[in-house]
C-alpha cells in the first residue's frame, strides 16, 4: 500500500480522535475513537467501513483553509481504493481497470458481443426462444467458468483483507448485525437519520441511500430470477422460455427496472458530487462500473420486450456480452466494494463486544 496514503490518513485520524465532534455520524467514528494508535490494518478497516457520505467533511471546523486541512472522506477513499488494488488477485488487472475503466468495460462488452454474434452465425442450435440462437450447453460452458473465476478471486481478496485487519472467527450474531446494516444502508442515513451530504454541502438527502438500495435489491432479484430458472431447468425439467407470470419473470423484470433506475440515479448523483471528496483517480472506474450495471439491466429488459423480433440475436449478443464482462471484471470494479464493506461491517460487529 502506498505509504503516503496511509500516513495522511493516520494524520487525519489522529486529529479526529482528539476532536470527536463527529462521533455519532456513522460507524467509522466509534471505531476510530476506540483506537489510540492507528496501524495499517486499523486504517484499512476504517477506510472500508466508510461509505463516503461526506457529512463529517461539511461539519468539520478543520477543513481547508484551516492549517490542518482535513479531508477525511478523501483520505479514507484513497486508502480504500489502494487496499482493493493491493488485495486483488491477480493484482495487475485491478490497477489497469482503475486507470482505464470505461475503455476496458466498453471494449470487453463489444468483443464478447461480437464473439456471441459469431457463434450464433456459425453454429446451429435447437430449442425455443434464445436457445434457438445459442444452445443452452454453449451458454453453460461459457458462463460457468466466468461465474466461478470471480468467486475464486474474491475469496483470495477477502482472505487477504481479513488477515490485514486481524479478523477473528465469525459468529452468527456478527453476520446478523452486518447484513442488517447493509440491507438498511444504515451508514448512508447519517447519524441523525436524515441522510448524507453527498450531493450538496447544506442539504441532507436520502437519494444516495435509496439509489444504492434500488441497485442492490434489483441485483438480488435478478440473481434470484436466474437461480430459480436454473432450478426449474435442472430439477423440474422446465426449460426456458418462461411466461411473464412465471417466477423467473416476476423476479427478473422488477429487478431489471430497479437496476436501471438506480444506476441512472447514482450516475446523476456522482456527476453532481465533488470529486475531491473521494479518490479522484478512481472516479472513471466507478462510473464505468455503474454504466456496466445499467447496460446489463437495460439490455436484459430490451431483450425480453423485443425477444420475438428480428433484433433478438443482436440484443442477445449485447446482453450476454455485458453480463460476461460484468462477471469477469467483478473482482476489479467497484462491485468489490460490496464485499469489502460487508467484511468491514462484520469486523466492526466483532469490535463492539470487546468494547
Amino acid at each position: 500500500m502506498q505509504t503516503d496514503f496511509l500516513q495522511e490518513a493516520r494524520r487525519q485520524a489522529e486529529i479526529c480522535n482528539a476532536c470527536r465532534y463527529c462521533e455519532g455520524y456513522c460507524s467509522v467514528f466509534p471505531a476510530l475513537h476506540s483506537e489510540r494508535i492507528f496501524s495499517d490494518g486499523n486504517l484499512t478497516q476504517l477506510a472500508n467501513l466508510c461509505h463516503n457520505c461526506r457529512g463529517c467533511y461539511y461539519a468539520c471546523q478543520y477543513t481547508s483553509p484551516h492549517e490542518f486541512d482535513l479531508n477525511l472522506p478523501k483520505a479514507l477513499a484513497e486508502v480504500r481504493q489502494d487496499s482493493w488494488d493491493r488485495f486483488a488477485w491477480p493484482r495487475v488487472f485491478a490497477k489497469h481497470f482503475q486507470n482505464s475503466g470505461l475503455m476496458i468495460a466498453l471494449a470487453s462488452v463489444l468483443c464478447f458481443a461480437v464473439l456471441f454474434l459469431t457463434i450464433c452465425a456459425l453454429g446451429s442450435a435447437e430449442g425455443e426462444g434464445f436457445y434457438a440462437v445459442l444452445s443452452h450447453s454453449a451458454m453453460v460452458s461459457i458462463f460457468l467458468p466466468a461465474f466461478l473465476f470471480p468467486l475464486f478471486s474474491l475469496a483470495i481478496s477477502m482472505r487477504r483483507y481479513w488477515r490485514a485487519t486481524d479478523g477473528e472467527p465469525v459468529q452468527f450474531s456478527h453476520f446478523f448485525e452486518a447484513f442488517g446494516s447493509a440491507g438498511r444502508m444504515k451508514n448512508l442515513a447519517g447519524g441523525h437519520g436524515d441522510g448524507c451530504n453527498f450531493e450538496e454541502e447544506d442539504r441532507f438527502s436520502q437519494s444516495r441511500r435509496f439509489a444504492h438500495q434500488a441497485i442492490m435489491y434489483g441485483f438480488l432479484l435478478c440473481f434470484a430470477s436466474t437461480s430459480v430458472a436454473t432450478i426449474l431447468h435442472y430439477v423440474f425439467y422446465v426449460p426456458a422460455p418462461y411466461t411473464i407470470w412465471s417466477l423467473p419473470k416476476l423476479l427478473g423484470i422488477p429487478g431489471g427496472i430497479f437496476m436501471v433506475a438506480g444506476s441512472l440515479w447514482l450516475m446523476g448523483l456522482k456527476l453532481k458530487a465533488d470529486r475531491n471528496l473521494g479518490a479522484p483517480s478512481a472516479w472513471g472506474g466507478e462510473m464505468a462500473f455503474v454504466a456496466l450495471l445499467f447496460l446489463v439491466a437495460l439490455s436484459g429488459l430490451l431483450l425480453y420486450a423485443l425477444g420475438s423480433t428480428s433484433l433478438m440475436p443482436l440484443l442477445l449478443a449485447v446482453h450476454l456480452g455485458s453480463v460476461l464482462s460484468f462477471f469477469l471484471l467483478t473482482p476489479y470494479t467497484k462491485m468489490v466494494h460490496g464485499f469489502y464493506r460487508l467484511a468491514a461491517l462484520i469486523r466492526d460487529a466483532q469490535r463492539k463486544p470487546a468494547m
